[in-house]
């Protein structure tokens, strides 16, 4: 089953997939086999990448939904992660402690599949106020870093901890929770974060943390 929601002022789709796959235990299973290690500077935690061989089933069913949503015909696959958050709030660089964008190509996907065995937050996504900006497009990165500087500037760096509600710098515009085995879609240069409530712990173990399978996907 699929919804699809228009998020914000820029009415950007997101569709949420309850029930995405029918055997998530297998896609636990198979995190709990690989070794993770943190990837680059920006993900808050630790990541092993994914079989395309596994991910191939679940991409032939989102052709048609994706040329109906967002008009593209053909995809393939960019990059997948198990991911795991594990940083502390009080361990976040400054760059953690703000949305952030995959992209500024809007026919880059994202597809978020959360596998945590219980409801360990979701994904949140944001409004710049200085800009106005939902998504960071190629036209409109330049401008958008200026602003940003000049708001960190002024504001100076947010505290260390997960944002997860307006700030004097962004506007939440929507928030999705990540039971077991719901996907959402979304285009990847959409301001967004990982939303955590208060309480989380920060369990590195596939079985009883916050993993999620990120796959990003090339369209056109």
């Amino acid at each position: 089953m699929s919804v699809i929601e228009l998020i914000g002022n820029e009415t950007a789709p997101v569709i949420i997939f309850d029930d995405w796959v029918t055997q998530p235990e297998f896609l636990v299973d198979d995190a709990a086999m690989l070794s993770f290690a943190p990837m680059g500077i920006h993900y808050p935690g630790i990541r092993a990448r994914v079989s395309q061989r596994i991910l191939a089933p679940m991409l032939r069913d989102l052709g048609p939904t994706i040329a109906d949503v967002f008009g593209y015909q053909k995809i393939a696959i960019a990059d997948a992660f198990y991911s795991l958050v594990t940083t502390p709030p009080t361990a976040l660089t400054p760059i953690q402690r703000i949305p952030h964008f995959d992209g500024v190509e809007p026919e880059r996907l994202a597809l978020l599949h959360y596998l945590a065995p219980e409801v360990l937050g979701g994904t949140a996504f944001y409004r710049h106020r200085a800009t106005n900006f939902e998504s960071v497009t190629p036209n409109r990165l330049q401008q958008y870093r200026r602003t940003l500087d000049a708001d960190l500037a002024r504001e100076g760096v947010p505290e260390p901890a997960y944002i997860a509600r307006d700030t004097a710098m962004f506007e939440q515009i929507a928030r999705f929770d990540g039971p077991f085995n719901r996907a959402i879609l979304y285009r990847g240069n959409s301001l967004h974060c990982a939303w955590l409530p208060s309480g989380t712990a920060f369990d590195a173990d596939p079985r009883s943390g916050r993993l999620t399978l990120n796959t990003f996907l090339d369209c056109r």
